[in-house]
């Protein structure tokens, strides 16, 4: 996906909680001064594979096996802590260094690819983090327009963006544990992130033409919201 297709809902997001579109800006900018380029085709081997989007929701524990059976797995968040403590081998991390950049940075030493993500509110762990990666193995992104080496491949939390990641790459097919739009756990803030994540990856199936068991249930709420900011999507 491309800026152009994706800018209508970013402008979306940034009505909704009110954010700073300057501020993701030079959220952006501090991390093209800190990040070097990350080429894209060290990942082909996604291409038509069956990808695991991991979320960190607490069901995950239940659903390892299915981030243990798909081709690759990509782990948002603190999912990659749980995904490593049984056993399952993580291929890409995303992360916005909000709460386990310790991870992130052990993975990019260790050859494993972590898409740093900079917005508005983490200049400070951008600034903090970036440079303990190993910048062969980072790969800097922005919800803001891209610069030079800051990649924006679409979506907005760390597990939908991972999904737009592995899209963008080729994926053959998504699969989704560790999901859960509906954690009583979450604060108000986390609760309304996680009903856009659901919009995305609803959008997401859409042009996918696939479909994600884990919008069941959500599909209809999803496409109302879509089409304030998409029209007919």
């Amino acid at each position: 996906m491309n800026f152009e297709t994706f800018e209508p809902v970013y402008e979306s997001i940034l009505a909704d909680f009110g954010f700073d579109r300057g501020a993701d800006e030079r959220a952006r900018d501090v991390a093209a001064d800190l990040a070097t380029p990350f080429p894209l085709d060290r990942l082909d081997d996604w291409r038509g594979e069956t990808v695991a989007v991991a979320g960190a929701a607490p069901s995950l524990g239940d659903e390892v096996a299915t981030a243990r059976d798909a081709d690759v797995v990509v782990a948002a968040s603190t999912a990659a802590d749980v995904l490593a403590d049984r056993g399952v081998t993580v291929d890409c991390m995303v992360t916005d260094l909000d709460k386990n950049p310790d991870t992130a940075a052990a993975l990019t030493r260790q050859g494993v690819p972590v898409a740093a993500h900079a917005h508005g509110d983490n200049v400070p762990a951008v600034r903090e983090w970036l440079p303990r990666f190993a910048d062969e193995w980072t790969l800097a992104t922005t919800q803001a327009a891209p610069v030079g080496v800051v990649a924006n491949f679409g979506g907005f939390t760390d597990g939908d963006r991972a999904a737009f990641l592995a899209d963008h790459l080729g994926a053959g097919e998504l699969v989704f544990p560790g999901w859960d739009f509906d954690d009583p756990d979450v604060d108000p803030m986390k609760a309304r992130k996680l009903d856009w994540a659901a919009r995305l990856l609803r959008w997401l199936e859409r042009r996918r033409g696939e479909r994600f068991a884990v919008l069941d249930g959500r599909r209809e709420e999803a496409d109302a919201a879509l089409g304030e900011s998409l029209g007919d999507g």
